[in-house]
C-alpha cells in the first residue's frame, strides 16, 4: 500500500459515482460513519434523507433499498470503492473510496461547505486583526493579538467538529497509512 493518497480511479468513473444522489449518499454515509454499515441501515439513512421523514416511509425505503442491492452498491463494488457481501448484505468502504472523497464536497450540519466555512473564518479574522491594528472603534479596544488569538481557537474548533464528522473515515485512513509504513 503506497503511504500517500493516489488518484488511481480514472476521472470519469468518479463523475459517474457522483452522477447519482444515492450513490453520493451512499459514499458520504460510509466515510461519516465507521465505514461499515447493512444494506437496510444505509437505505433507511438515504430514504430518511430524500424524504425528510423519520422513519421513512415504506414504499421510498423499498425503493432505495432495491435501487442500492440491484444497481449502486454492484457498481461502487466493482469499482473498488465499497466492499459489498450480497449474502449478507454488509457494505463496507474502501480505500479507494478517498478519490471519490475528493470531489466531494463536505457539506456541514448548517448547509454550509466546510471550505466556506473556513474561509469565511479566514476573511473574517483578518478583517479583525488589521481593524484592531487600525484602531477602529470597538474593535481596536481589544489588542490584536487576542483577536488572532480568538481567530485561531475558532479555527481549532472548526477543525475539531470537521474530524469529530469524520472521525471513522479518518480512523480507517490512519490505519491503512500504517499498515503501509509497516
Amino acid at each position: 500500500m503506497p503511504m500517500f493518497r493516489t488518484n488511481d480511479l480514472p476521472e470519469s468513473d468518479v463523475y459517474t459515482v457522483l452522477a447519482n444522489a444515492r450513490r453520493r449518499e451512499a459514499v458520504r454515509h460510509l466515510t461519516t460513519s465507521n465505514g461499515t454499515v447493512t444494506l437496510g441501515g444505509l437505505a433507511t439513512e438515504i430514504a430518511v434523507e430524500e424524504t425528510g421523514e423519520s422513519p421513512p416511509p415504506q414504499a421510498a425505503y423499498e425503493s432505495v433499498r432495491s435501487s442500492l442491492r440491484q444497481t449502486h452498491l454492484p457498481m461502487l463494488d466493482d469499482l473498488g470503492i465499497v466492499e459489498y457481501d450480497p449474502n449478507t448484505h454488509v457494505i463496507r468502504l474502501r480505500e479507494r473510496a478517498r478519490d471519490v472523497d475528493t470531489y466531494m464536497e463536505v457539506i456541514t450540519s448548517y448547509g454550509i461547505t466546510w471550505g466556506e466555512l473556513y474561509r469565511t473564518l479566514g476573511v473574517l479574522s483578518l478583517a479583525l486583526v488589521v481593524a484592531a491594528l487600525l484602531d477602529a472603534p470597538l474593535v481596536g479596544r481589544v489588542d490584536p493579538l487576542l483577536w488572532a488569538s480568538l481567530s485561531l481557537f475558532a479555527f481549532a474548533v472548526a477543525i475539531g467538529a470537521q474530524f469529530w464528522t469524520h472521525r471513522w473515515y479518518v480512523l480507517r485512513s490512519l490505519r491503512g497509512f500504517e499498515r503501509g509504513v509497516r
